[in-house]
């Protein structure tokens, strides 16, 4: 899924799959999953011919994503129920992309895969 994702040019672009409205959900279900990375940027930085300043030695670069049932409750408490509305089930038993992305410039913050929901 991420290599067609990072294959096709302007994808995360596209609003034309972006729901355009909020939609009442009934049941979320989503496994609990945690995802790390570490990277060490001075390499490809020194890769690219660029010196780091004098005085750095490295450049490390860490980030983490973790949802569990808080996250998933608190984001449930946070819906707006009206009672004449359609309400959904989401259900994630299959294989799915997640993001993070900021509001206001639209940056992808965090981009990753659950290949197995059963393993988490």
């Amino acid at each position: 899924m991420l290599e067609r994702l990072a294959s096709t040019h302007g994808i995360l672009n596209d609003t034309e799959d972006i729901p355009s409205r909020m939609v009442n959900v009934r049941e979320l279900k989503i496994p609990r999953f945690k995802f790390a990375f570490d990277y060490e940027a001075s390499k490809a930085l020194k890769g690219l011919g660029l010196d780091l300043p004098e005085g750095l030695k490295t450049i490390i670069l860490k980030s983490c994503i973790e949802v569990d049932e808080v996250g998933s409750k608190a984001a449930a408490a946070a819906a707006v129920v009206e009672s004449n509305s359609l309400k959904y089930d989401f259900v994630a038993d299959h294989p799915f992309l997640f993001l993070v992305k900021e509001r206001r410039t639209g940056l992808v913050l965090f981009l990753g895969q659950v290949i197995d929901p059963s393993m988490h």
